[in-house]
This record gives C-alpha cells, structure tokens and sequence, in this order.
C-alpha cells in the first residue's frame, strides 16, 4: 500500500508522473488556491503534504494538522508562508526546494530591470493597441542601464548571480548582506555594513531579502528618499518588502523613475495604483518559471517527502527552532 501525499497546487507533468508512482496522491485538480481549511481536508489521513507560495500554513494549521502527516514540503525556497515555531512545536519536519531557482530568478531581475529603465510596457502598450506613431526623437525616452550603479539588498545565491551578470553591463555594484561575503563571491561589489549607507549609491535597486519581521515593509518613504532621485527599483523577493502605497508614491512623484516588480503584497489581489503607473514593469510571479528549473523544484519537494517517509534525512530541510 502506497503512502498517502497530498498536493496543493498542480506541478510539472513529469513531477506529477514520479509523485503518482510512489504515492497514493490527492491532487486538488482545480489548481486555485485552497483556504486552511481546505487544505486540512484535503490532508487528513495523508501521510506527508507539498504545499506551495500563498498557501495559509500558520499556527492555526498546524494546530489542526492530521497527526499522520510527518513532513510538509514546499514548492519553495521560501518559507514565509510557514509558521516555523508552529511546526517545531507539532515536530513537523519542513523541506524546501534551495539552490535549483538562482539563475531562472537572476535572470527575470534583469529582465525586470531593463523593462523598467526603457520604458518596455509603454513601448508594448503602444504596439498592442496601434497607437504608435513611428519613431521620433523623442519618443519614450528611458534610463541607461550600463555604467550606472546597482545597489542589492540581500548578497546570497540570487544577488551575486544579478551582480555577475552586471559586470556585463560595467555597472558599478554595491550591496549590502548581513554580512560581508568573501572576495570570489562579490563579483567586485562593494561591501556596506548598513542599508543607509548603501542607498545613496543606488542608481538601481534590486531586492533580494526574505520576508521576516524586520524585513516587511522595509521599502518605505524613509528609505525611498534616501536614493538618488530618479532611481529604479526592482523586487523579486517578496512582495511585502515594500509598502505598496510608499513605492507608488515615489512613483508619482518621480523619486522613483520606475520599477520592475515580479512580486506583490497579497498577490494575485496586488495594490490596483501599480496598473495605472506607466513606469511600472510588472510580471505576475515569474521568477523560477522555467521548465528545467520548476522540474528542478518539483524533484526537490519530493525528494524531501520520499526521505523522511523512509526514515532518512531530509536534503532541503529548514531549520525550524
């Protein structure tokens, strides 16, 4: 008799495929998002859980969670969805997927940060609709992204892969980490022991952090007005990093020139003066999508669930206390 593994969300044919043949699986075929209480339902008498991003997996889940379930995996290298301590206390063992999403990400920054800078929306929009009126020389103008400087909030796998490819472009990188990163992996960045000491040097911004207590809300009018004016922002971190309200402000005001957002505050509900800003460059969560690396991701969860249901150590397992 197979084990029981329920799936939040549909995944990748072939992770699916490998997830059927050594699990009885529940699948929630619908593939939109589940409330708790659904996703307890869909639980109960499953012996491990792969939930994904959004998912409500908090205190009061926990505290409702089937005893036969021994591991929540996550399609995820993040794990803010998780309530951490809740999981220590049911003794829950949590696996995420690191390592397999940093250049797929890296490279949707990048994209994010050369839309944003010349004005691509606006240019698409005009196309799309055939308002465009052939070329002049004045016509929407944008912002040079090579030899300028980028500043990165956050130097782990995802920031030094956007700062090795800003060599390409000569730009001139800054950033700041908790803590300073051996030279081979700075890429020739410059090193800031704080984030206001590193913002007047920040043509671009690009956030790289995890959403945690100290994080949410951390782009705020305070630290906006700390950047250059007229400089560009860029997050495919986490949505609530930023106050909504702070950075459309800026926005308007032209503190910021643009920005080039792939995450949002409550997404897919992300704050409506985003769509109405033409210096806005927004993606709908599309940093990891590319096939080889959300298989990579897929295999990842499983690995972890096929692990601890046979006694072993989890790879991807998340420090939980």
């Amino acid at each position: 008799m197979k084990p029981v593994l329920a799936i939040t969300r549909r995944l990748p044919a072939d992770i699916e495929a490998r997830a059927h043949a050594s699990y009885d699986v529940r699948l929630n075929e619908g593939d939109t998002p589940l409330d708790r209480d659904a996703i307890l339902a869909l639980a109960n008498g499953a012996d491990a859980l792969l939930v994904s991003v959004g998912d409500p997996i908090d205190a009061a889940f926990f505290d409702a969670l089937p005893k036969s379930v021994k591991i929540i995996a996550t399609f995820s290298v993040g794990t803010d969805h998780i309530d951490l301590a809740a999981a220590a206390r049911k003794g829950i063992v949590i696996g995420n997927t690191p390592g397999v999403l940093t250049d797929a990400t890296a490279d949707i920054a990048w994209l994010l940060m050369l839309g944003a800078a010349r004005r691509v929306s606006e240019g698409e929009a005009e196309i799309r609709t055939a308002s465009w009126r052939g070329w002049r020389p004045t016509h929407l103008i944008g912002t040079q992204v090579t030899g300028k400087k980028l500043g990165i909030i956050g130097m782990g796998r995802i920031g030094q892969a956007v700062a090795k490819r800003a060599r390409g472009f000569d730009m001139e990188v800054h950033y700041y980490n908790r803590k300073r990163l051996p030279a081979d992996q700075e890429y020739g960045a410059t090193y800031h022991d704080s984030i206001d000491d590193l913002l007047p040097h920040c043509q671009f911004l690009s956030l790289h952090c995890p959403s945690t207590a100290e994080t949410r809300g951390m782009v705020n009018t305070d630290l906006l007005a700390k950047l250059p004016k007229g400089a560009i922002l860029v997050n495919t971190a986490r949505g609530d990093v930023v106050k909504d309200s702070d950075v459309i402000a800026a926005l308007k005001s032209g503190q910021l020139a643009a920005a080039g957002l792939d995450v949002f505050a409550g997404e897919p509900n992300i704050a409506p003066g985003y769509r109405d800003l033409p210096n806005t460059f927004l993606l709908p969560h599309l940093g990891s999508a590319t096939a080889e690396t959300r298989t990579a991701m897929g295999s990842r969860a499983l690995d972890n669930i096929d692990a601890c249901l046979a006694g072993k150590d989890v790879p991807f397992a998340v420090k939980t206390n």
